[in-house]
């Protein structure tokens, strides 16, 4: 049985939209696209590399798989361990809007009405991760369905005050046990944790 792992770029303040540039994704009039550019290193970039080997296929929200569909396939080489996995690795994008055939290689849509069991079937099914990458509306939708087994969250040291955010008012409050935990040389921290039920809450002093 496989695991389902969700992976996001945040600020401080939670934003998750367009970490990779100004282009990127503009929704909403959002002008800080590009935030995560200043705060490359060897280390955060090794990890990336891990979590990517790790992966059997992707699982994707509409607006990723789009942006991802426009740059990775005129993006490819064999010796690029991203380039050559996401191009070549089955790809599932969760929408009700987008329509087979896909023009990406090995992309199939998943229409929301089915997803669920649909995400059941397929992590059954493998021996590896089955990886969300960004995709915010999806790993939303996951979460409050618990459905996450294991979340990367690579944590960058500025604040921005605008744009979608992966944790939005009125989520599932949820406890995770810490796996991994460090800080890079720019300051980006990187944590794995794994959801491990409800929150409880008390009084602190008691």
């Amino acid at each position: 049985m496989g695991k389902l792992t969700v992976t996001t770029f945040v600020t401080l303040d939670g934003v998750m939209q367009a970490p990779g540039g100004p282009e990127e994704d503009p929704s909403g009039g959002f002008e800080y696209g590009g935030w995560q550019a200043p705060y490359g290193d060897e280390e955060t970039g090794e990890f990336i590399l891990d979590v990517f080997g790790r992966a059997e296929a992707f699982l994707l929200g509409r607006r990723t798989y789009e942006i991802f569909a426009g740059y990775w396939p005129q993006h490819d080489a064999p010796a690029n361990p991203v380039a050559s996995r996401l191009n070549r690795l089955p790809k599932y994008v969760a929408t009700a809007s987008l329509k087979e055939p896909a023009e990406w290689e090995a992309t199939t849509f998943v229409d929301g009405e089915h997803l669920q069991s649909e995400i059941v079937r397929i992590k059954d099914a493998m021996a590896g991760e089955l990886q969300v990458w960004g995709s915010g509306a999806l790993a939303q939708w996951l979460l409050a369905r618990d459905l996450v087994e294991e979340l990367n969250l690579l944590v960058y040291p500025v604040f921005l005050g605008a744009g979608r955010k992966l944790f939005p008012t009125g989520g599932l409050p949820t406890a995770c046990e810490v796996l991994t935990s460090r800080t890079t040389a720019s300051g980006t921290s990187i944590h794995t944790y794994r959801p491990s039920g409800r929150a409880t809450f008390g009084t602190v002093g008691d």
